[in-house]
């Protein structure tokens, strides 16, 4: 089941450019097309560990939201991460990135988008910063900030601006 009220579209239509909208090279990988949730920021290059440990945390119903440097050379989320992360309550993973195991990805209850995929799986060296403001091609996606994505993108909603209606 899709875990989205408002149609992305609706949702710029009423708020326009007070929304960030995040890079439309982003592809769905997950099994919900549609997904919200306030974000949790992780700043890494092909380095995992941060996504691993957050995903094996309560998600209640946020938005992992990766800056991975638009690297496709390591995924940053594969079947096992998605899995706990799905298990753990999180809404959904946003990957500037790549994931791997596209199958598997498809039929786990989450929301994912990434830039791409690749078979290699990176490294867990203990690396990256959780809580990190990023940018991403000129969109800013600060800790907190709500995400609503579904097939059309995803929307970043910024503290103190509009907030998503249904």
């Amino acid at each position: 089941m899709d875990r989205i009220v408002k149609p992305t579209c609706d949702h710029f239509d009423e708020h326009g450019d007070a929304l960030g909208v995040l890079p439309a090279p982003l592809r769905h990988y997950g099994g919900h097309a549609a997904f919200q949730g306030r974000a949790v920021t992780v700043k890494t290059f092909e380095v995992n560990s941060r996504v691993k440990e957050l995903a094996n945390t309560p998600g209640e119903g946020r938005v992992i939201v990766v800056d991975g440097g638009a690297s496709l050379r390591r995924a940053l989320c594969g079947d096992v991460i998605a899995a706990e992360a799905a298990a753990n309550g999180w809404a959904g993973i946003v990957i500037w990135g790549a994931v791997r195991d596209v199958a598997q990805l498809s039929r786990t209850p989450i929301g994912i988008m990434a830039l791409g995929h690749t078979p290699a799986r990176c490294v867990r060296k203990g690396e990256g910063e959780i809580g990190a403001t990023l940018r991403i091609e000129g969109v800013t996606v600060a800790q907190d900030d709500m995400i609503v994505a579904d097939a059309d993108g995803a929307l970043v909603f910024p503290q103190g601006g509009p907030q998503p209606s249904s």
